[in-house]
């Protein structure tokens, strides 16, 4: 009786001189937290273990993946990692910057860090980050969709068949106001229209001026285009959205299917006619205060079919 009196006495102080060790180390700001000192020995294994278990653990199935083949899913995610990721990872063949070296942990070589992983392990690190790495999440919250662009940009470069990075013409890291600059950062994704990148010279001027708001707030979550308005002035806004509407391309359109004609010239009984909005010689006007509705006919298949499962699923709001 006394040997277990003397045992709980004995976990009580342990647990109470503990308590107050670990409060002072953080009120009194004993633990160095400086990148310079790094991790105590150990410490870094330890953490980089945790890390891969938890992506293993919590990665989508590949079940889930796009076709990662794909020449325009791979141009999308070259496109995005020009301008959101070199600046710490790096773009193939060429060196990090010293202040990416600075870091603790260093982001590591964008040819390094894809090294080991599996598609669907990229997915889940570009969709989600990770904390106190510097490894940020995807900016729109529901657009794992997006992600897998990235996956599919990571995965050429692991088998030595990623395209080289476009040219952004933007200052990297930094908001530019200088036009003609803005417009070539846009014809990045937007002049080689590909499949999941939506044709913008068959809109009007008025819809994509609400669009480019729409990304500003909350109305249209992607995180590719948060990031691209974030790069300009909003200011710029109504003079790109009509330099944009005016810009040809020269992707021609796929090919339709009796089914699909059928459905969007006539509908059915629980869907109304696609073209009765959308157009050509539509029969409907936005009531006032909606967003003017986006011309269809001639956008890419891919990029239609992506944002139909997006409306579905409540993700967004706007075609």
């Amino acid at each position: 009786m006394i040997h277990t009196r003397t045992a709980l006495l004995t976990a009580a102080a342990l647990a109470v001189a503990s308590a107050i060790g670990g409060a002072a180390t953080v009120g009194l700001g004993l633990y160095n937290i400086s990148a310079q000192a790094g991790h105590w020995p150990g410490v870094g294994p330890l953490l980089h273990t945790a890390f891969r278990q938890a992506i293993k653990l919590r990665a989508p199935s590949m079940d889930e993946a796009p076709d990662l083949s794909d020449p325009d899913l791979i141009a999308l995610g070259a496109g995005h990692y020009a301008t959101a990721c070199t600046a710490c990872h790096a773009a193939p063949g060429q060196p990090r910057p010293a202040t990416a070296l600075a870091m603790s942990p260093q982001p590591p070589h964008i040819e390094e860090a894809v090294a080991d992983w599996k598609p669907n392990h990229m997915q889940w690190i570009v969709e989600n980050g990770a904390k106190m790495t510097g490894m940020p999440g995807w900016p729109a919250l529901g657009r794992g969709d997006e992600a897998w662009s990235l996956a599919a940009y990571l995965t050429a470069i692991q088998e030595g068949t990623a395209p080289e990075l476009p040219q952004p013409g933007l200052p990297l890291g930094r908001e530019t106001d200088d036009p003609e600059q803005v417009k070539a950062y846009c014809q990045t994704c937007h002049g080689p229209v590909g499949g999941m990148v939506p044709r913008l010279d068959i809109q009007t001027p008025e819809y994509l001026l609400a669009q480019l708001q729409a990304y500003r707030g909350t109305g249209r979550p992607s995180g590719v285009m948060e990031q691209a308005v974030s790069l300009y002035p909003a200011s710029m806004d109504p003079a790109l959205a009509a330099f944009l509407a005016e810009e040809p391309t020269d992707r021609d359109a796929a090919g339709g299917s009796a089914e699909g004609q059928a459905l969007a010239t006539q509908g059915t009984r629980d869907v109304p006619a696609c073209v009765a909005c959308h157009g050509p010689h539509r029969s409907r006007e936005p009531r006032a205060g909606q967003p003017p509705f986006p011309a269809l006919a001639g956008q890419n298949q891919a990029f239609i079919a992506a944002q139909l499962v997006l409306w579905r699923d409540q993700v967004v709001q706007w075609l």
